[in-house]
């Protein structure tokens, strides 16, 4: 793989795969140099199927990309899923087909047990996170997750991991009190996570709102981005696409799966 994609340092089991791709590597011309692996943002269709012939490559497994629409909708993968499900998570216990999720800004989640029986990945911004009465992506994906276990009837009591890959950084994300408070209405707790700016706009920490939720869920175990500069899209324009910086802008991947 490409040197300068992350992969997750996290305990889980050693089938499990992981990684989230970076600019790099690509061979997508300006504004999407060069690891555009989004086929809905202008770039070239020729240069983003080579693209996601190199990550797949790299990978050594086949993937499903789907169609994200901000919603909590989960496709179960089996090789059977098409390409362009509408869905923000996917699940799947099948070897050797990786969970993928394409992000310029939101938070891609990657989630495992830690004995590598299930493996799943969601793209949580905040209207996905905020989701409809409190039940948003990651709610719908963790479910989703212990259904998985309960049908294999294997490791029902094994932990599970979650591994958190960039996004626009809490020194970035300006919304507005709109976004704060479908945020908070149904997670008072979730009001630490906003940093109120000039004008009734705020500042808002997605990797932080994440945490929340998943720890609300039982999932403590949490790994990745911690909210540092190191880990902001917005802030880092080498590294990272992000689409409310650029506007027009590439597309990158955070995908994981299971030994084929």
């Amino acid at each position: 793989m490409n040197s300068d994609w992350l992969r997750p340092q996290w305990p889980v089991s050693r089938r499990v795969h992981a990684m989230c791709t970076t600019r790099a590597g690509g061979t997508s011309l300006p504004p999407f140099d060069s690891l555009n692996l989004g086929d809905h943002v202008g770039d070239s269709a020729t240069a983003v199927a080579a693209n996601r012939d190199l990550m797949l490559g790299a990978m050594g497994v086949s993937t499903v990309f789907m169609s994200q629409v901000h919603g909590a909708a989960v496709a179960i993968l089996s090789e059977d899923t098409a390409h362009g499900v509408i869905a923000d998570a996917c699940v799947t216990t099948q070897r050797g087909l990786a969970c993928s999720v394409m992000v310029a800004d939101c938070l891609p989640v990657l989630l495992s047990d830690q004995r590598g029986t299930v493996v799943a990945a969601a793209h949580a911004g905040w209207r996905g996170l905020a989701g409809q009465g409190g039940h948003g992506v990651l709610e719908a994906v963790v479910s989703a997750l212990h259904r998985a276990r309960a049908q294999t009837r294997l490791n029902a009591d094994s932990q599970l991991f979650a591994w958190l890959g960039p996004c626009i950084g809490p020194r970035a994300f300006q919304v507005g009190a709109d976004v704060r408070q479908a945020l908070v209405s149904d997670s008072p707790e979730a009001a630490t996570m906003f940093r109120r700016q000039a004008g009734d706009k705020w500042l808002a920490d997605l990797p932080g709102l994440a945490r929340l939720r998943l720890a609300a869920l039982g999932v403590t175990r949490i790994y990745g981005n911690d909210g540092t500069d190191a880990w902001c899209t917005f802030s880092n324009p080498s590294r990272y696409f992000s689409h409310r910086r650029d506007r027009v802008s590439g597309r990158m991947a955070a995908c994981i799966w299971l030994d084929g």
